[in-house]
């Protein structure tokens, strides 16, 4: 399976936050901006590994600035790190006032996706291949991120009776 970079499967979107898909101060509803990041990380990981996918988790997402409406959404995706049927796309969303330019990062989120096969079964992905110093950067720590999930499962599993069967 030949290799793919972060490059060729990055996505970068932009929306308009309407008065529908906020509260009553103005503010973008945390589940509108969430229902976009799945969304965008949905599309990264359909292009890197050629198949349908499922979100099969998300491991942080933080807030980091209100998005009011009248303003744009700009999501920024891309692959950090791949295992053998799944994957971890980063989602940066970046706020925009269409007046003055002025920007402002927003969000951050880290999802699991895996690729399914026809019969909605995990299938085989193809490597990442990161290639800049961002990419290796956003590669060493997804890694982090990939191996802290998995003792912190193992810790669980450990306390969790039914598990230990």
């Amino acid at each position: 399976m030949n290799k793919k970079t972060p490059r060729e499967s990055q996505v970068e979107s932009r929306h308009l936050v309407m008065p529908h898909q906020a509260n009553p101060a103005g503010i973008a509803f945390g589940g509108e901006i969430l229902s976009l990041i799945d969304m965008v990380a949905g599309m990264v990981a359909q292009r890197h590994c050629g198949h349908e996918v499922v979100t099969v988790g998300i491991d942080q997402i933080s807030f980091l600035a209100p998005i009011y409406i009248g303003e744009h959404v700009v999501l920024k995706a891309s692959v950090n790190h791949v295992g053998y049927t799944s994957m971890e796309v980063g989602v940066l969303v970046t706020k925009e006032n269409p007046h003055t330019g002025e920007t402002a990062r927003a969000t951050t989120a880290y999802l699991t996706l895996v690729g399914i096969d026809a019969n909605k079964r995990p299938t085989p992905i193809p490597p990442l291949q990161p290639e800049t110093s961002d990419e290796l950067r956003r590669h060493e720590n997804a890694r982090l991120r990939v191996e802290a999930r998995r003792m912190l499962l193992q810790k669980i599993r450990a306390r969790t009776p039914e598990t230990r069967k």
